[in-house]
């Protein structure tokens, strides 16, 4: 297998573990495909604070479907594609599920697929985003005849020029913490180039000042109080900002900032060397007691 098939294969697997629901599961099998569709594009609406047990295991359903149900899947997609949804919504069938779908099953969909998109234009497009996932040079060269890519990236471009590109270093940290929490409150339908500028931006506080990192924490805590954005907050930058060069502050801060010690709970730290280990061990302890 080579680098990019491996990286194919990594990118499309379905979300490991054991959280899926029997009983939910079977209620999505047995629904008929234009309610399975509606719910899918439903899905696509929520933002990280929108999330529930109910809707996460509606999520790891459909990624695991094109996987499971290749057919029912493709079926899917193409109530999809006819349903009055926004465009922003179509195109998450072009982020994993199409690409799993094309990647694990376009040997068995390829001869369906050619005869849908005679009369399907919508497909030929959705087919733009995806056709290069085929797993072999036959297949990626008859699904490219398909497709209409030139259509898609122009839709990838509108989706992706915000209105106003917000410049991240200019801002001050209160108005940065807001900026972070908008951003990565947002469904992911809705991320455009600010959203991937904001992510670039935290690499580079995290490669050059871990400071100014830390107080956009600090200042994103100050602010939220919802459990899903603070995990992400958590297992994130903090997570990442933390090491032998930043822990002294960590601890000044966790002594006089209660919620902050208990954010660092979440924080996913047992891979460190001891010393830091036991250092955050037991700041997370003091939380506990």
């Amino acid at each position: 297998m080579s680098f990019i098939d491996d990286a194919k294969h990594w990118a499309t697997m379905p979300v490991p573990g054991s959280a899926r629901s029997a009983t939910q599961d079977a209620l999505y099998e047995a629904m008929p495909i234009p309610d399975l569709a509606a719910l899918w594009c439903r899905l696509q609406g929520l933002g990280l604070k929108d999330q529930t047990e109910e809707s996460w295991g509606a999520a790891l359903y459909f990624d695991h479907l094109p996987h499971d149900a290749p057919d029912r899947a493709l079926d899917m997609a193409l109530a999809v594609l006819a349903s009055d949804a926004e465009t922003r919504v179509k195109m998450m069938l072009g982020e994993k599920f199409m690409a799993s779908l094309v990647y694990n099953h376009a040997g068995r969909l390829i001869d369906r697929i050619e005869a849908e998109t005679a009369e399907n234009d919508r497909l030929r497009w959705l087919l733009g985003a995806v056709h290069w996932w085929a797993p072999s040079r036959d297949l990626k060269a008859r699904l490219a005849r398909l497709a209409d890519e030139a259509a898609w990236r122009a839709d990838e471009g509108l989706r992706d020029t915000p209105a106003l590109r917000v410049d991240y270093a200019s801002l001050s940290v209160d108005a940065l913490a807001r900026a972070w929490v908008d951003e990565h409150g947002k469904p992911e339908k809705d991320r455009d180039a600010n959203w991937h500028a904001l992510a670039d931006y935290e690499r580079a506080l995290l490669d050059r000042d871990s400071d100014r990192a830390l107080d956009l924490v600090l200042a994103v805590l100050a602010i939220e109080t919802d459990p899903n954005l603070l995990s992400l907050l958590a297992a994130g930058l903090l997570e990442d900002l933390i090491g032998p060069e930043t822990i002294a502050r960590v601890e000044r801060e966790a002594k006089a900032n209660p919620r902050f010690r208990s954010l660092i709970g979440g924080v996913w730290y047992h891979n460190e060397a001891e010393d830091l280990r036991a250092r955050l061990d037991a700041i997370v302890n003091d939380a506990r007691a």
